[in-house]
């Protein structure tokens, strides 16, 4: 049987990695829809509380000009959610996302640590399963700069022309999403319950270090084009962060630096500091390569003979964008990481495409998932 799982807040910076990672197991887990008007609707709440095994309760305000609405706003989402828990007699297994700002003196870390004993106590009253994640800093792609992690907003202020300003320089624990995601799935998994779980961070960097690596990616890769060395996974996922705040758009397709003589024409590819593989194709007018994406790998596309069309749509969105490349004008388009993409040959010849992407291909674990632009 599978695990029917819903997600409250199913539509912020955690909940959306979530609902898109678990869907890459549609064998083990099925998503229960949910949409942030449930909690405007308690009968709607009660419906979607029904057909869930387990609920993962992101759901919440992270900030507010005033931190009593805050508080009081959290407070009253667990509160909705436990009356639905109530009232349908779920015995679902409860999984709160908590903060490592319980202990501090703000009214946005009482308000997760009141709420996690609000539903712990739910839990012993009704025989449920509860289980309060206390979470440390998350980064990753697609938060909201200002209001998700500094990251989000260093990285998006370097990519649009603003410069990033520390406040204050401290040492930061973090985790990125995708690693807290893996850590919620395998919480489902174990089926353990009526605990606290204290998520422990992945790594610890002072901001001013981060700043000087989010620097170097924008003067080698968004200025130039450079894959940088990336000499741990905390600086792969740092890169693939940093990369998610370009405008894809108005980036893409990026043109080569042609350089001619009598003999012809020469164009360098790709500059790197970083390893990976090279490939190189031929497509027949009319067909299509690609069609799938990946959550980790950094890839480039370039075409240098025929004409090309490479679609590009993030997942769980509808807006596809489409970049038309000419091997009169060698170009380039390097693919987002939760971005599907493809590649038409849209000309009457014969299409070449370079590829480089920055591991091997390995079959047993090839981060590689279809689905159709």
């Amino acid at each position: 049987m599978k695990i029917k799982i819903g997600i409250t807040g199913q539509e912020g910076f955690v909940g959306q990695h979530l609902y898109n990672t678990i869907g890459l197991f549609p064998e083990e887990f099925e998503r229960i829809p949910y949409h942030i008007d449930y909690f405007k609707d308690q009968s709607q709440l009660e419906l979607f509380v029904s057909q869930c095994d387990v609920i993962v309760h992101l759901a919440a305000m992270n900030r507010h000009n005033d931190p009593e609405v805050l508080y009081q706003t959290n407070i009253n989402l667990v509160k909705q959610l436990i009356a639905a828990l109530e009232k349908t007699g779920s015995k679902a297994h409860v999984l709160f996302s908590s903060s490592s700002q319980e202990e501090r003196d703000n009214l946005y870390g009482k308000s997760k640590k009141e709420g996690r004993e609000l539903l712990a106590n739910w839990a012993s009253k009704a025989e449920g399963n509860f289980t309060g994640l206390v979470i440390p800093n998350v980064f990753g792609p697609f938060g909201h700069p200002y209001y998700n992690s500094f990251i989000a907003t260093f990285s998006h202020q370097l990519t649009h022309n603003e410069q990033p300003k520390i406040e204050v320089d401290g040492e930061v624990k973090l985790i990125y999403v995708g690693e807290l995601v893996e850590v919620i799935i395998n919480e489902i998994r174990a089926k353990k319950s009526n605990r606290l779980f204290v998520i422990p961070h992945t790594s610890t960097h002072k901001v001013s270090d981060i700043l000087i690596l989010l620097e170097s990616y924008k003067a080698q890769y968004f200025l130039s084009g450079i894959i940088p060395q990336l000499n741990s996974k905390f600086e792969l996922n740092l890169f693939n962060t940093f990369r998610c705040y370009i405008d894809i758009k108005n980036h893409n397709p990026v043109k080569f630096v042609q350089h001619t003589d009598p003999r012809g024409a020469f164009v360098e590819v790709i500059r790197l500091n970083v390893g990976g593989q090279v490939s190189f194709s031929t497509t027949v007018p009319g067909i299509t390569r690609g069609n799938h994406y990946h959550t980790r790998k950094i890839e480039r596309f370039a075409v240098i003979k025929g004409r090309a069309l490479i679609q590009l749509r993030r997942i769980g969105t509808d807006e596809v964008l489409d970049f038309y490349l000419d091997g009169k004008e060698p170009a380039y388009v390097d693919m987002p990481i939760w971005y599907t993409h493809n590649i038409t040959n849209i000309g009457e010849e014969e299409l070449y495409t370079n590829f480089w992407i920055n591991e091997f291909y390995d079959p047993a674990d090839a981060d590689t998932y279809f689905e159709v632009v």
